[in-house]
């Protein structure tokens, strides 16, 4: 759990990061950017920034920001109801990504899992992803990523996200933020 004065530092960071990026957002849109820390107490390492532009019953686009190697857990978008998960896209849009789905480990992977969390982990197959390059992941693919040395903006374009129902390889995860007064 973070604190408010946490959350509003990491949304502050992020904002710096888009403006690195030379990606303008309002002001409206500063207010905003969730902070995910999944519960985990370890932001920097496990953590998520996003801002999320639209999203309807059709369509989800989004921003997500990672700090210099920090890492989106692995999880799927389920499907719920009847209604199949959500098929993202992502872009890389500044900085570099590297990107895990199932399939075969194709020697030593880029990313550096932090301490005690290689547990949590299934996939290997690595894609690099830099600027301009992008990647689909279709409903109820397990997958996580990594920004590398210097962070990374992703866009990602989506059918409907309902984030609150994804599954995670990490029980403990909290999808939803909780902040601390």
């Amino acid at each position: 759990m973070l604190t408010r004065d946490q959350y509003q530092k990491i949304r502050q960071k992020t904002i710096e990061y888009f403006d690195k990026a030379n990606i303008v957002i309002t002001d409206e849109e500063k207010d905003k950017i969730e902070v995910a820390d999944f519960d985990l107490n370890r932001q920097h390492e496990i953590g998520l920034q996003l801002l999320v532009y639209i999203n309807t019953d059709r369509v989800c686009a989004k921003e997500m920001v990672l700090f210099p190697g920090q890492i989106c857990p692995e999880h799927k978008h389920p499907t719920v109801d009847g209604v199949p998960g959500k098929e993202e896209t992502f872009r890389c849009r500044w900085g570099k990504v590297y990107l895990y789905l199932p399939g075969e480990k194709m020697g030593d992977i880029k990313a550096k899992i932090p301490e005690g969390y290689s547990q949590y982990l299934t996939c290997f197959k690595e894609i690099e992803l830099n600027p301009g390059e992008q990647c689909t992941i279709m409903p109820d693919t397990f997958h996580w990523f990594q920004a590398g040395p210097e962070g990374a903006i992703i866009s990602e374009f989506s059918t409907k996200s309902t984030d609150e129902t994804d599954v995670f390889t990490d029980k403990r995860i909290d999808r939803i933020p909780k902040i601390e007064e």
